[in-house]
């Protein structure tokens, strides 16, 4: 079959109709990790929970990668931004930049 493999980088869009998502790229879980941003929303997969991080253990996971990815990229969004993790391992499913920021020490 002619399938097409598409790779996401850092900015890139998907379009969906009229509407488009964010590609945001996120290494420190895995070095392909992703989240992805769409209308005041980040999907952060297994980068950040709502209380907690992804693991590192993983082949080219880096802490210190993962925690810049968390608060260069994925806090740098406005505080009303909601984050949905890929888990819900935390007292709730979904968090948002400013909670989150508040766990980083960052104001």
């Amino acid at each position: 079959s002619d399938k097409k493999v598409l790779l996401l980088k850092h900015n890139d869009e998907i379009k969906l109709g009229k509407s488009s998502i964010k590609v945001i790229n996120t290494p420190g879980h895995s070095q392909g990790c992703i989240s992805l941003y769409y209308n005041g929303n980040i999907f952060t997969g297994d980068t950040l929970f709502t209380e907690g991080v992804g693991r590192t253990d993983l082949p080219g996971g880096s802490h210190q990668e993962l925690i810049k990815s968390i608060t260069e990229k994925i806090l740098s969004y406005p505080d009303n931004t909601v984050i949905w993790p890929g888990h819900h391992y935390g007292r709730k499913p979904r968090s948002t930049v400013k909670e989150q920021k508040s766990y980083f020490g960052i104001k």
